[in-house]
């Protein structure tokens, strides 16, 4: 393996929220601040593989930069701001922004559909960005939602990933759900989560029942999760640890989701 394909690969797996301290220790690492440049093509597949976001400048709201929004040249679109900007992968800022009218057969759906998904996700995701896009044959709409949380004072990140493709044509919804959180307090515990969607409202479906699928499908994952999480505690997590940690204290199950993992079960230092 090269070295810049080798470095590449510690950018794809950088947590959310932690690609400034990965490139800082690449660069302290190897004794090279020039590395910047040689990692560019590695933010970008990144950035636009984590739905980053960006502020444009005089807006308030986050808007996403992926692959699915890229005019080419590292410059991208908003459909709900009908602006067009470039970003700098490596500083993760936005300029040049100018008005974007989106050429689409499906415009008015996909200004519908942002429509329905921004009060989905205002409902249920405080901090989120969402973006609506046609494909770039025009034939499909892709439907996106990112909402992160950084917490790196208390050692955690996390971000929600969900992206569908709507094909107006057959009405079917397909794609996935990613969860990414990572806690490195005395230690470092990543979940790391894809569920694949496949639902069909039917073709000529209106934006607010696409909307309602995906929201129901949203919603029985969550549950999903907490379902597991909580069986976690019973089983897989208790098996893990030794009957008494460094503490010699008993760990209560049945409080563990209140338990802080690196000070309260692994005994790390008190703040």
């Amino acid at each position: 393996m090269s070295r810049t394909a080798a470095l590449a690969s510690f950018v794809e797996s950088t947590p959310p929220g932690e690609l400034t301290d990965v490139t800082k220790a690449i660069k302290s690492i190897l004794g090279d601040e020039s590395i910047q440049n040689e990692l560019t093509p590695a933010f970008e597949k990144y950035n636009e593989e984590q739905f980053a976001t960006v502020k444009l400048p005089g807006n308030s709201e986050e808007v996403i930069v992926s692959s699915y929004n890229s005019l080419g040249g590292s410059r991208y679109y908003d459909v709900e701001s009908q602006s067009a900007f470039d970003f700098d992968h490596s500083t993760q800022k936005a300029s040049k922004v100018q008005s974007y009218v989106l050429d689409s057969n499906h415009a008015d759906l996909v200004k519908n559909l942002v429509k329905s998904l921004s009060t989905h996700t205002s409902e249920h995701y405080p901090k989120s960005s969402l973006g609506v896009y046609p494909t770039e044959d025009d034939t499909q709409i892709a439907i996106i939602t990112v909402a992160s949380k950084y917490s790196p004072s208390n050692f955690w990140n996390g971000r929600w990933r969900s992206s569908y493709i709507y094909n107006p044509f057959s009405g079917s919804i397909t794609g996935s759900i990613k969860v990414d959180v990572h806690y490195y307090e005395d230690g470092n515990v990543r979940l790391l989560t894809n569920k694949d969607i496949s639902v069909s409202v039917g073709s000529g479906a209106t934006a607010s029942e696409i909307i309602r699928q995906i929201a129901t499908a949203e919603k029985k994952y969550q549950e999903d999760l907490n379902k597991a999480f909580g069986s976690l505690s019973e089983g897989a997590f208790k098996a893990l640890r030794r009957q008494l940690p460094v503490t010699r204290q008993k760990v209560e199950w049945e409080k563990i989701s209140g338990y802080r993992l690196g000070q309260d079960i692994g005994g790390g230092r008190s703040r």
